[in-house]
């Protein structure tokens, strides 16, 4: 007997209606009780307000970065401005993510995250405060620590290289320097993608 998707469609009729092109393969996954989600599908509040949809990146590479103003590695918001005003004009995306998560790094308010923030040169977007950890994480990092179990946030700086089409394509940890050429390439490998 065949084994039946949450939707009631057993999977060899739903194969072999996916290989006639009878159904798409969103519409497949979706029968068969897949997630069709990527980091496009999520948002985030804005550090100085509005919201931050990652569907606004759709088909360009994000680099989404944990960030912490009093972390000793508060100096790659440097780099990482670096790169996104080099990268940018390609299509290239970045979005910091303060979040208070690791050693209480980020205990101000969103006026203090927004002014040492500038006083390291950033003008790429900033979300608003966020958990990156646990149960109470937002959304994207729960979706992320799904995808990549073993790739999750252990520190400030934590880096996900989202790809075109909304997977994770790479995982950098916090000691990994924004401008080192592990992420340059990966992120020009996006680009190249994008046609």
């Amino acid at each position: 007997m065949a084994k039946t998707g949450s939707g009631g469609i057993d999977r060899r009729t739903l194969l072999g209606a996916l290989a006639a092109g009878a159904i798409s393969a969103p519409a497949a996954a979706q029968q068969a009780g897949m997630s069709e989600r990527t980091a496009f599908t999520f948002s985030f509040a804005g550090l100085e307000g509005g919201d931050i949809r990652m569907a606004a990146f759709a088909g360009r590479p994000v680099l989404v970065v944990n960030t912490a103003s009093f972390c000793g590695f508060a100096s790659q918001l440097g780099g990482l401005q670096a790169l996104w005003t080099r990268l940018s004009p390609r299509g290239f995306a970045l979005l910091g993510v303060p979040s208070n998560d690791f050693g209480g790094q980020e205990p101000g308010p969103s006026a203090e995250t927004a002014q040492i923030a500038r006083s390291h040169g950033v003008t790429f977007p900033l979300a608003a405060k966020a958990r990156v950890v646990g149960p109470e994480a937002h959304p994207f990092y729960r979706w992320a620590a799904a995808e990549r179990p073993r790739e999750t946030p252990r520190w400030n700086f934590h880096k996900y290289l989202v790809g075109v089409d909304g997977g994770i394509v790479a995982v950098f940890p916090t000691s990994t320097d924004p401008l080192d050429a592990r992420i340059t390439v990966a992120v020009e490998r996006e680009l190249a993608r994008r046609g």
